[in-house]
């Protein structure tokens, strides 16, 4: 049996429990299992965030996660939360640093400027979404740079800087900002990637080297590398 790896603290809790008669995860899966974007899934097929983002809910709520598996025998998970009657269990040492997925309320705020984001995955868009969102942005989005395109053209939408996935299908993020540069001379774009160096150089964005954001990013570095590329220059 593994847990979180946090001291539970005492007071009443609400439990609710999964489980499965799976091939289970060997020790080593289990030692990545909370780790944004760890995923065991091939390329393309998922993005690890599910449990990341569980796991980051249940401790700023003031509960725990536990896990019970191995390989061959399923997988338990049960989930602690405080009781509502009671509230979160008072604290009795000082409270950790933020993690990656609570850092948040530190983000660099926006001023209200208008993103257009292209992020073919739905679970990384959601995150940024929300995470600029929080800080204050407004976000336009689209799943591809075709979409992208369309909803400019239909909507006529006005931006400040374009936020785009480097390697998409049908229309990549360099394709797609050479299409806006060239309508908008001067627009700001800001790339994001979790390919390899390689990958990146591959499709032309070495040169944009300055405005790179690679995956996978916290909250906080993605607002503060917003702020950062809408800011140059002025």
């Amino acid at each position: 049996m593994a847990q979180d790896g946090a001291e539970v603290r005492a007071g009443a809790y609400a439990l609710l429990e999964v489980s499965d008669t799976g091939t289970g995860m060997s020790a080593n899966v289990r030692g990545h299992l909370f780790e944004p974007f760890f995923t065991t899934k091939g390329q393309g097929k998922g993005t690890g965030l599910g449990l990341a983002t569980v796991y980051g809910i249940v401790k700023q709520s003031g509960g725990h996660v536990e896990v019970e598996t191995g390989s061959g025998r399923g997988t338990r998970v049960r989930v602690y939360l405080p009781a509502a009657a009671s509230g979160p269990p008072p604290p009795d040492r000082p409270t950790p640093a933020p993690t990656a997925w609570s850092e948040t309320p530190r983000a660099v705020p926006g001023r209200r400027e208008t993103i257009l984001l292209v992020e073919d995955d739905d679970g990384v868009r959601t995150l940024a979404i929300q995470s600029l969102q929080s800080a204050g942005y407004v976000v336009v989005d689209a799943a591809n740079g075709d979409r992208a395109l369309a909803t400019l053209a239909a909507y006529g939408i006005d931006f400040d800087l374009v936020l785009t996935d480097v390697v998409m299908p049908g229309m990549g993020g360099r394709e797609l900002a050479d299409r806006l540069t060239a309508a908008r001379p001067g627009v700001k774009v800001l790339f994001m990637s979790g390919y390899t160096d390689d990958a990146i150089l591959r499709n032309g964005v070495a040169q944009d080297a300055a405005h790179f954001l690679p995956k996978p990013f916290a909250p906080a570095d993605l607002t503060r590398k917003v702020r950062e590329v809408l800011d140059a220059g002025r």
